[in-house]
């Protein structure tokens, strides 16, 4: 007998997701990156759970039906969207909220650990000196944080309980929010300019030499957004030459970052492997939010998270 639960498809990474909720509720399917283009058309809804992979974005140009419902473990849908999902009629979201505040904890972290003299502390540490400095205060600074979704907006609220004036830049501007053409004159007079927006066509390379130019040279530049925002051969350069007092980035073009990449080697510069955002536990936190919006799906009723696909992000921030 053909079963009549909709088949859910899930796109697998390691572990893979928890999903014991749905046990009768759902024809659950699992696929590699090789498998996916001739699995999609038997889907109703695919679970992007390898959110690195772009297999989605190689297979849904293919032939016959695709799933009504696309949702990706990721704050980004960039590895995902292709012409022909965009122009489709499938609903897409995303994991808006699970790694607000994680992210924005790791950015305050990153300015603390940065001003304080941190990791020289810890070189010195290692070599048994013993060497007296002088570190940066940073309550009273200026931060400009550049995205102002859930992610960038916690960034802001965090910043501020370390007394850091924060200025938010968005795509449109409102209250509380500086438009783009704010942007050079903001992270000009910013001691931290950082990064925070969805990858775009508007915001593909938005941080290149020209914009490391108008930064002061004691600012510095953070990127938890997605590593195709910034020139990093500009960033290089920059460093290279103190245009600017540091960086630290946490997402590259390239990952995981090759070992022979000069970014490895850069003075002042933090690197970190796409770790912002996972705190212990994130994977089930992921898992439960996928759970409850195919309840909601499976019952006929709204979802949130909806991803605009023409702009790459959820609306109405």
């Amino acid at each position: 007998m053909t079963s009549t639960l909709p088949t859910l498809l899930v796109l697998d990474a390691e572990p893979p997701p928890r999903l014991g909720r749905l046990t009768g509720r759902a024809r659950i399917e699992h696929t590699d990156a090789a498998g996916l283009a001739g699995r999609l058309p038997g889907a109703d809804v695919l679970l992007v759970w390898d959110f690195t992979s772009h297999a989605v974005r190689e297979a849904w140009p293919g032939e016959g039906p695709r799933p009504a419902w696309v949702h990706t473990a990721s704050a980004g849908v960039d590895h995902l969207m292709c012409p022909e999902l965009a122009a489709s009629g499938t609903v897409v979201t995303n994991a808006r909220g699970i790694f607000d505040q994680p992210i924005a904890e790791y950015v305050a972290a990153l300015v603390l650990a940065v001003a304080k003299d941190l990791p020289r502390t810890l070189e010195l540490q290692r070599e048994r000196t013993w060497r007296h400095r002088e570190t940066r205060r940073v309550a009273g600074t200026r931060a400009c944080v550049v995205g102002s979704g859930p992610i960038g907006r916690a960034i802001a609220r965090t910043l501020k309980a370390l007394d850091v004036t924060t200025a938010l830049v968005g795509r449109v501007p409102r209250t509380g929010v500086h438009g783009p053409g704010d942007l050079d004159r903001l992270i000009a007079r910013a001691d931290w300019v950082i990064a925070a927006a969805p990858l775009t066509e508007q915001t593909y390379g938005m941080f290149d030499a020209r914009r490391f130019g108008v930064m002061q040279p004691s600012a510095v530049f953070v990127n938890v957004g997605r590593g195709q925002l910034v020139d990093e051969d500009a960033l290089a350069e920059a460093l290279r030459r103190r245009w600017i007092a540091g960086a630290a980035l946490d997402v590259f073009t390239a990952e995981p970052l090759p070992g022979d990449s000069p970014l490895w080697g850069l003075p002042g510069l933090v690197v970190s492997p796409h770790m912002s955002g996972d705190t212990v536990g994130w994977r089930d936190e992921l898992g439960s939010q996928f759970v409850e919006l195919y309840e909601r799906w499976a019952a006929g009723r709204s979802l949130p998270n909806v991803v605009d696909k023409k702009r790459g992000y959820v609306p109405g921030h």
